[in-house]
């Protein structure tokens, strides 16, 4: 395996407030800092075979309204929201008609604001950049076979790539992520989607793994091997050499979660969320310059995020 990244390109480490986390090198200061928001509380009309709408129910739900969930985060100390939820059969996240309320989350509660929106068109796309959203993510599919048997979606790599045009082209920053082994554990479209990452100005990428969930179709799926994990991390790094190259939040846990990380570090990723247990301390013993965020990773280096 190559050898793991000298001092020239530091990492990050992030524990925003998305689970709870303490590890013995790295203790968020404000474990309320970054919070998602469900518009559709634990509601998915995809009923995707990871997650079945299980995702949603860890989130804070946007009851009475968005704007009063957030004001409710900002007074107990949150500084930034994912505003998320379930898609609709068409797989878009609510996001429609919500412009003049993201702008007041921003602009009158002070939260940084990120939204998770699925499918969408250009019209969509330029209202989320009217209200001044400052992080956009999607997850891209880079096979016509995944977004038909794990998502239940009729769409197809082009129609991830046409959201993706839609939001870079709008002037949106757009963070997408690349789900490793979405298809039932195997690397199926991710070159593709890859591939479209770079053909785009896009902000950064993040690079996720599945994680089996327990009640879910794939609960007995066994995650990508992680050599084939830490090949593709190691293509990501090649193929975007100045982009921000990310390890996200979702992965799975126990001696896979230290092994992916150590894959990370060996890759030369720009940063990992909630890093496993002596991951920091690996970082630091290689010479590389560690830096500790309570941002959301696609966050990290706004003002007033970084610790």
């Amino acid at each position: 395996m190559p050898s793991e990244p000298g001092p020239a390109r530091p990492v990050v480490f992030s524990a925003p407030g998305i689970k709870r986390y303490a590890a013995r090198d790295f203790t968020p200061c404000n474990p309320e800092s970054f919070r998602p928001v469900s518009l559709t509380g634990a509601r998915c009309a995809l009923s995707c075979a990871h997650c079945e709408g299980k995702l949603l129910r860890a989130m804070v739900p946007a009851r009475p309204s968005l704007l009063d969930a957030c004001a409710r985060l900002a007074r107990a100390g949150t500084r930034g929201v994912l505003i998320t939820g379930g898609c609709d059969r068409k797989g878009r996240v609510p996001l429609a008609g919500l412009g003049e309320e993201l702008r007041r989350v921003r602009d009158s509660l002070g939260l940084s604001v990120a939204v998770h929106t699925g499918l969408l068109d250009r019209a969509a796309a330029e209202e989320l950049a009217q209200a001044g959203v400052e992080r956009a993510m999607l997850d891209l599919i880079g096979a016509r076979e995944t977004a038909r048997e794990v998502y239940h979606l009729e769409a197809g790599p082009e129609d991830y790539e046409a959201s993706l045009a839609a939001l870079v082209d709008s002037g949106v920053p757009t963070l997408p992520h690349i789900v490793l082994g979405l298809h039932y554990g195997a690397l199926k479209g991710e070159r593709a989607a890859l591939e479209m990452v770079r053909r785009h100005r896009v902000a950064g990428l993040v690079l996720v793994v599945l994680t089996p969930l327990p009640g879910t179709p794939m609960a007995s799926v066994a995650p990508p091997p992680i050599g084939e994990v830490e090949e593709f991390f190691h293509l990501a790094r090649r193929s975007l050499p100045e982009l921000p190259v990310w390890l996200g939040c979702a992965r799975p846990c126990g001696p896979a979660r230290r092994a992916i990380d150590r894959a990370a570090l060996r890759a030369g990723l720009d940063g990992i969320a909630f890093p496993a247990e002596g991951i920091v301390a690996r970082a630091r013993a290689s010479g590389r310059e560690v830096v500790l965020s309570d941002a959301c990773c696609g966050f990290v280096g706004a003002p007033g995020t970084d610790r």
